[in-house]
């Protein structure tokens, strides 16, 4: 089914990180572009206007901690990842911008 949420393709065989931990830009890039897609959907706040990646999420758009969850399970669904959530901090959910950047970082190998 497509829709205004289309799936953003991944390539499987590019590493997530570079050699220094930094995210691929790539991998970051298309997460930023998960998070503005599925967070309105995900907190009911679709609107004609895109979402400002700088935006408090919490303060701002009313992200909760349970929103939180479901947003990272959209993304792995959407962006066909899985991701280790175990060290996010509330720093890293800051704005989408933070958050695809911990996304980005925090990406499982599943080998």
């Amino acid at each position: 089914m497509t829709d205004a949420f289309t799936e953003v393709a991944t390539d499987h065989d590019t590493p997530t990180t570079s050699g220094d931990g930094s995210p691929q830009p790539d991998l970051r890039g298309r997460v930023e572009q998960g998070i503005t897609l599925l967070l309105p959907r995900v907190l009911n706040q679709q609107t004609a206007d895109p979402l400002p990646v700088d935006a408090a999420l919490m303060e701002d758009l009313g992200l909760t901690s349970g929103k939180t969850l479901e947003l990272i399970l959209e993304l792995e669904d959407h962006l066909d990842i899985q991701i280790d959530v175990e060290d996010i901090t509330p720093d890293d959910l800051r704005s989408a911008a933070t958050l695809a950047t911990f996304v980005a970082t925090h990406v499982v190998d599943e080998d």
